[in-house]
């Protein structure tokens, strides 16, 4: 089990590498998206948290 975690935790690794070196506008792009998305579940919990006191 744990051998297979590692091994696709480097192909994530590797995929990443190969993505922010052919292409930094996309991945640019794609860690914009990804922040975006983390601020959005942030903001959408606190609205179910206030929700709730209320």
């Amino acid at each position: 089990m744990a051998q297979a975690r590692k091994i696709a935790l480097i192909i994530v690794v590797i995929f990443v590498l190969y993505t922010i070196i052919t292409s930094p506008p996309r991945a640019a792009e794609l860690v914009q998206m990804g922040f975006q998305a983390i601020s959005d579940a942030a903001h959408s919990v606190g609205e179910f948290m206030t929700q709730l006191i209320k």
